[in-house]
């Protein structure tokens, strides 16, 4: 049996044309999106979220691609960009009923609630990224030996037809090594709830690729016509990340400032599923962001 989040209920929640999302909502209060990141589904937010509903409505979605979420073959070469999925998230809050949220994503998430901040700065009223940076930023600090930590990064922006085909022979080695290798503390992932993200991986290897092909084209075009633009993150903007900086030698919080000049940025201690290694320090950090 799937483990959900406890007092939440699952809906699927019409978005675009022929794609709904698998929503899991809670709480009552001023709205709150949580959106999960690779590998992984909505079931990462189980322990903040239940935090969050004592005092808000809390909304934690399948990205589409996926969970439950629909995965629509992409055509286009825009299905997965970030600024698809954050109108994805844009619709889904005010199918809901919330015209303004705040936001937080992990990962993959944190990508597109970046774009969502970008591109609907008056419906994004707080905004919080767990353990990336911009796509932009992302790919100009990745070189030399210390981007082979980012493999699957270069793995997937191939063209389509051999990642999907390398992938799906070992799916679960594949999509088990990231939760492995990414968590400080194995127990904060159960078995119960490791199984659930490796069958939704598995179920999803197209959509899951396309989304990081698109990070590696369309995401980046986006990203530069943003910064040239001058446009930036003119919500209040909290990071939470590894210390990224000193193992590949650039100043995250820097990086981050440019984007967002209202910045709280933390750095933790944990490993990269923070939210499950961690809730306590995540939740206090999207309370203060709140609070903002």
């Amino acid at each position: 049996m799937t483990p959900k989040i406890t007092g939440f209920t699952q809906r699927r929640v019409t978005v675009a044309d022929g794609v709904a999302l698998n929503v899991a909502v809670g709480g009552s209060g001023s709205p709150v999106v949580l959106l999960h990141g690779f590998p992984q589904t909505h079931l990462m937010w189980r322990h903040v979220a239940a935090d969050l509903a004592a005092d808000h409505t809390v909304i934690c979605p399948d990205l589409r691609g996926y969970g439950d979420s629909d995965k629509p073959a992409d055509t286009d070469g825009r299905t997965y960009a970030k600024r698809t999925m954050a109108a994805d998230v844009v619709a889904l809050a005010r199918a809901l009923g919330h015209d303004r949220f705040a936001l937080a994503g992990h990962d993959r998430g944190a990508l597109v609630a970046i774009r969502a901040g970008l591109d609907h700065p008056t419906a994004v009223t707080h905004l919080a990224s767990l353990d990336v940076l911009p796509t932009l930023d992302m790919w100009d600090v990745m070189h030399g030996v210390s981007a082979a930590v980012g493999f699957h990064l270069y793995l997937m922006a191939q063209p389509p037809g051999l990642p999907e085909t390398l992938i799906s022979g070992a799916p679960e080695e594949f999509f088990g090594h990231f939760l492995d290798i990414w968590a400080t503390d194995p127990g904060a992932i159960p078995p119960d709830v490791r199984a659930a993200y490796l069958a939704a991986a598995r179920a999803a290897i197209p959509s899951i690729v396309a989304d990081y092909r698109a990070s590696a084209g369309i995401d980046v075009a986006d990203d530069q016509a943003d910064r040239q633009a001058g446009n930036q993150l003119r919500m209040p903007v909290t990071v939470l990340q590894q210390d990224w900086g000193a193992a590949l030698g650039f100043d995250a919080a820097a990086r981050w400032r440019a984007w967002a000049p209202d910045l709280d940025h933390r750095t933790v201690s944990c490993g990269h599923f923070m939210a499950e290694e961690d809730p306590a320090e995540v939740v206090k950090a999207l309370r203060d962001l709140l609070a903002r």
